[in-house]
């Protein structure tokens, strides 16, 4: 505004609405990204049954819950022995009490994919990278244990929690993105799974096999989700212009 428009309209008794738009678009803003059962239903329900699993971890009796954890893990003793319960238990469980910060990872990858394509393909997405990074992981591990080249050791050891999941929807998004901004999202995608596994003990078997499922993952999501969503979109928006 210039020096010579704001006298004129504080003559004429307008109010400058500087502060009041803004907060309100924001608030909207805002509450566009907040999953909800309407717009992500499968996001929004996916959160509620992993605070109620977290919950049941906080309250429930130690004995218990280890239990439930053991007969979840996808580790490869688990999986040998119980591989449907494992793979479809697994994703249920986190593995600390931060449900918090798994709401805002949610919003940030899970939710902007079903808003684009729907529960039914964000389910897909991320399941499939759930169960294949789980088997691309593990089950080299069970080999290995097999050939005696890796202790029985180390098929046992808890591995639970929704990662894999996560990160194929957001490989998934970075191939949707554009131009400069897709090379910014995967360096800070590459980054985020070098600094998880530099924040763990990385010297360890686990915590490699997290890395390599952790990448597996987000590049499944990339290079095999995100060109075939990319094209999904192409031909329903040819389809509707016709």
């Amino acid at each position: 505004m210039t020096g010579e428009a704001q006298p004129m309209l504080l003559k004429a008794g307008q109010p400058v609405p500087a502060i009041a738009v803004p907060r309100r678009f924001s608030a909207r803003h805002f509450a566009r990204f907040v999953p909800n059962p309407k717009t992500t239903p499968f996001t929004f329900g996916y959160l509620v049954v992993l605070l109620g699993t977290t919950l049941v971890l906080k309250f429930a009796d130690p004995d218990v819950t280890e239990r439930l954890l053991r007969l979840s893990s996808t580790d490869a003793h688990n999986l040998w022995r119980r591989p449907l319960t494992s793979l479809l238990t697994s994703a249920l469980w986190l593995s600390d009490e931060g449900w918090l910060a798994y709401v805002v990872i949610f919003a940030i990858a899970v939710a902007p994919l079903e808003r684009r394509f729907g529960a039914r393909r964000a389910a897909t997405v991320f399941f499939s990278g759930h169960v294949l990074a789980t088997l691309a992981t593990e089950l080299p591990v069970m080999a290995l244990i097999s050939a005696h080249v890796l202790p029985a050791s180390a098929g046992h050891w808890l591995d639970i929690g929704v990662s894999y999941g996560f990160f194929a929807t957001a490989g998934t998004l970075v191939f949707l993105l554009r131009g400069r901004a897709r090379l910014v999202a995967l360096a800070a995608m590459e980054a985020f799974i070098a600094v998880i596994w530099i924040s763990d003990d990385p010297a360890t078997l686990d915590s490699v096999v997290t890395l390599l499922g952790h990448a597996f993952a987000a590049h499944f999501g990339l290079l095999f989700w995100g060109p075939r969503l990319r094209a999904a979109a192409g031909r329903q928006a040819s389809a509707s212009v016709v």
